[in-house]
């Protein structure tokens, strides 16, 4: 699918392993993913130089998600809940400080296409479970597991699956300019198969609003003129034989218009309504302490006094607002949201480019910037996982240009 160096870096083979089966079992697993990771750390420890990584901590990239972390621990001195609670909410953040461990090792490293094809296979391995459980059930690892979600949730399946649908375009492309017929029908085949799954199987409001956009960033970047002509029809064909086709895909598109009817006249605690609640409570937690916000771990406490002698949606308690931007300034204010969106910003401007780590990278910030709007994937631990992998290796393999896979033919845009 992706080319891959001839000449593998020979002594950092086995923390490469490491990061490939971090990446084939997020899709599947959480205690895995962990014991992977501990295990690459202990062998990146002693390959480490510890003036090339002072150097490449310099770079905004790698200093900003490590800002993030150093702010989180911080606002546990002026957070008002019990120390436990401080102390637990500090967890979801530490996984910043794996990034530029990880753009150091791939820095280094040429295997970063091996992580990426790890993950694509895993995450096709699961698809294919999610077809198998939508038609018996019974075969679900999850035993209370929803329609065609064989464990975890379809939150997490819908983000890894809709980061895959739109990665392998890049693939796509190539192979078929290479004029490699087989390789182009099987990942189309791949490609159309999570779409098809997320349109009948798992339909997320989240992925139907950032699919789109996210097709329209790698027309803009990879396609010719006439390309993005044929790219648009091909999708507004997709769209319509969905929407025909897919009853759960209209019905889950009707019920955010009515969900917010009925949260708008009788404060009915629906979907729609208890987001749209959440943000509203956020915006006047963060008023109260604009600047540096009420501090690490203190949003379930905040919503469960506003709750008091409330009915319907207004009674609902969350510790997680389902905004990535609201949950950021709630605890720790503008200086929180000023260092959040400047990493994001600086992943985005390191994946400016064309070759298959660019695409990643940029992909992997895009779809976690957009989804973030609806949820807080920075701080879930799959959607979360996936920004820090994804960035970490594609940012090494970025700056390691003269290791970097073979960048997408360009073509003219006349």
């Amino acid at each position: 699918m992706w080319h891959f160096s001839l000449k593998p870096t020979k002594s950092l083979f086995p923390a490469d392993i490491l990061v490939v089966l971090i990446a084939a079992t997020l899709p599947w697993s959480t205690s895995l993913p962990a014991i992977f990771l501990i295990l690459w750390l202990a062998a990146l420890a002693p390959a480490t130089d510890l003036e090339d990584f002072r150097g490449l901590m310099k770079r905004p990239a790698c200093l900003l998600p490590v800002g993030f972390f150093v702010l989180a621990a911080i606002g546990t001195l002026w957070s008002s809940v019990p120390w436990g609670t401080r102390l637990y909410s500090v967890g979801p953040v530490a996984k910043f400080l794996v990034v530029p461990l990880l753009i150091y090792h791939f820095q280094r490293s040429n295997r970063g296409p091996w992580v990426f094809l790890a993950f694509f296979l895993s995450c096709t391995c699961l698809m294919m479970y999610s077809w198998i459980v939508a038609f018996e059930p019974r075969l679900a690892l999850k035993p209370d597991a929803g329609y065609g979600v064989p464990l975890k949730n379809y939150i997490d399946q819908s983000q890894a699956f809709a980061l895959c649908t739109i990665g392998v375009l890049y693939a796509i492309v190539q192979s078929f300019r290479d004029r490699q017929t087989l390789k182009t029908v099987l990942l189309v085949a791949a490609a159309l198969a999570f779409l098809a799954n997320m349109a009948f199987i798992v339909v997320s409001r989240t992925a139907l609003v950032t699919l789109p956009l996210m097709m329209a960033a790698f027309a803009a970047l990879h396609l010719s003129r006439r390309g993005l002509l044929i790219a648009a029809c091909a999708i507004a064909v997709l769209i319509a034989a969905a929407w025909t086709a897919s009853p759960g895909l209209r019905t889950r598109t009707a019920t955010i218009m009515s969900q917010y009817q009925e949260y708008a006249t009788s404060n009915e605690p629906t979907s729609v309504g208890l987001r749209l609640e959440f943000w509203r409570k956020s915006l006047q937690f963060w008023a109260e302490a604009p600047l540096i916000g009420q501090g690490t771990g203190s949003v379930r406490s905040l919503f469960t006094a506003s709750a008091a002698g409330q009915t319907g949606a207004s009674a609902e308690v969350i510790a997680n607002p389902h905004n990535q931007t609201l949950y950021t300034a709630v605890q720790w204010g503008a200086l929180g949201v000023i260092i959040l969106y400047g990493m994001w910003l600086s992943h985005l401007l390191l994946f400016r480019g064309t070759t298959l780590a660019h695409w990643i990278g940029l992909l992997v910030a895009v779809q976690n910037f957009l989804t973030s709007m609806f949820n807080s994937h920075l701080f879930d631990f799959v959607p979360g996982w996936i920004y820090v992998l994804g960035v970490g290796v594609a940012g090494g393999m970025v700056l390691s240009s003269d290791k970097a896979p073979r960048s997408l033919p360009a073509e003219s845009r006349s």
